[in-house]
């Protein structure tokens, strides 16, 4: 939460702080491995045996220090096809901890959908829940354009920090003013 934290303060922009979270995602792996895995595994299906195999049960298997109890799962593709490439992750103590889905969007859902499209050859939509904290990883899905992505069109969490200070200076009298300041 304190990298979350000090990306979220230093980014100047959003788009600013999603690259940064891609750094950071980057520094994880040997970058031999990336370039590897996006040549030879990411194309075997069009990534779909990818998406399967590797990400959805690794995602699950690797990450639940970080998300919490998490479950491999059938998503639909784009081709209409069913596969087992979801994760669903029960209540993620990310964004439970960090109670703000600007955190959320700006260094977990936009920077890993981005890192796994073009650091690893596979599409990812991620579909957070606000209210049940739960989230989906659909591997082999691409993710909407933004303009049209619900998470992002999301009000600031209730249980913000910020969100509970612009309440408390009377600055919710436009709908436009609920939207997360950090979206």
């Amino acid at each position: 939460m304190e990298v979350a934290n000090r990306l979220m303060v230093k980014g100047k922009s959003a788009l600013e702080t999603e690259q940064a979270a891609i750094r950071v995602l980057q520094s994880l792996f040997p970058p031999l491995l990336l370039v590897l895995y996006k040549a030879l595994l990411a194309p075997i299906g069009n990534g779909q045996l990818a998406a399967m195999m590797l990400e959805a049960r690794a995602t699950a298997l690797s990450c639940q220090w970080l998300m919490g109890t998490c479950s491999v799962n059938s998503v639909t593709l784009p081709d209409g096809k069913s596969w087992s490439s979801g994760v669903f992750v029960e209540k993620c103590k990310y964004l439970e901890e960090s109670k703000c889905l600007g955190i959320c969007i700006n260094t977990c859902k936009l920077p890993t959908q981005t890192f796994f499209k073009d650091h690893m050859g596979v599409d990812l939509y991620m579909e957070p829940n606000f209210e049940d904290y739960s989230c989906q990883f659909n591997f082999g899905v691409p993710p909407p354009p933004l303009d049209t992505d619900k998470a992002l069109k999301e009000p600031c969490l209730d249980i913000c920090t910020n969100a509970r200070r612009r309440r408390e200076l009377g600055r919710n009298s436009s709908p436009d003013e609920l939207g997360c300041p950090q979206v």
